[in-house]
């Protein structure tokens, strides 16, 4: 019989996770459906009950349901506690398991697809909201030399660098914790190898306000955000001086292969078929 999976948000129409899925599916020969499923804002529940009575195997999640899935989950992975939120879900019998795998997604993307090491490296990670939250433990796990979290708002940005001062203390450096954080402007005067963009800018066009001289030579300037041509940050990030500058498209599809890892046991091959998102994208 054929499985059933499908994501869940509100709006999902846009969502290339079906189009991710099956090619997935088709390149590793497992027998199963993905679909694009819109949940009332008030219905995910309830739209997630329908599934699994329907016989659905596991759903990712979207915008605005990640918590939500959080608090709806009977079991959590390690990575989905940390964030505080999960974008997988597989089911078995009344069990609900929640995993979180963005942050395996954009460090995948990073150490493989742009094949630049994360360990011993000047982390800057901007925003202080669920995307950097998410990415924060398996960031800490790669062994960087130093991760600053910067935030419009530096109490914010303090609050979470806190909530994982347990795991950043284990390796410490001559200059200090390796997670500390501030505001925007406190980034001044600092140098970094790799600056991470978390925050939701680029999707309504906006540019950070980032002091010049923060990135390092041969530095990269990642958004998580994707889109046709370089985004805000990306193109603010080449005027300052980056090396190099890259989106998140390979994030959303390493993110995608480790939920299907987590559903089938498969870990499928994603050159491919970032090459073909890419392509569309650039049509």
């Amino acid at each position: 019989m054929t499985d059933l999976y499908a994501v869940f948000g509100n709006p999902v129409a846009h969502s290339k996770s079906p189009l991710i899925h099956s090619a997935f599916a088709q390149a590793t020969a497992q027998d199963l459906i993905y679909e694009a499923r819109l949940a009332a804002v008030d219905g995910f529940k309830q739209a997630i009950s329908d599934f699994q009575a329907a016989g659905g195997k596991g759903a990712n999640v979207t915008v605005p349901f990640k918590e939500e899935a959080y608090r709806l989950c009977t079991r959590l992975s390690e990575r989905a506690a940390r964030a505080g939120a999960v974008n997988t879900l597989a089911f078995n019998g009344a069990e609900i398991f929640g995993d979180n795998t963005d942050g395996a997604g954009l460090v995948r993307d990073i150490t493989v697809n742009l094949r630049r090491s994360l360990a011993g490296q000047r982390i800057l990670l901007l925003g202080a909201g669920g995307a950097a939250r998410g990415v924060i433990a398996p960031l800490l796990a790669a062994q960087p030399a130093s991760l600053l979290i910067a935030n419009r708002s530096a109490d914010k940005a303090a609050a979470l660098a806190k909530s994982f001062l347990d795991i950043a203390a284990t390796t410490e450096t001559t200059v200090g914790p390796r997670v500390n954080a501030g505001n925007f402007a406190e980034t001044a005067g600092k140098s970094f190898d790799i600056v991470i963009n978390a925050t939701s800018a680029s999707l309504s066009g906006e540019s950070l306000p980032l002091p010049s001289g923060i990135f390092a030579a041969a530095s990269l300037a990642y958004d998580m955000m994707y889109g046709r041509g370089d985004t805000p940050f990306m193109v603010l990030a080449r005027q300052q001086g980056a090396a190099h500058c890259a989106d998140g498209l390979g994030m959303l599809v390493e993110q995608a292969a480790e939920a299907f890892f987590i559903w089938r046991g498969v870990r499928p091959e994603t050159t491919a078929v970032l090459a073909e998102l890419r392509t569309a994208l650039s049509a």
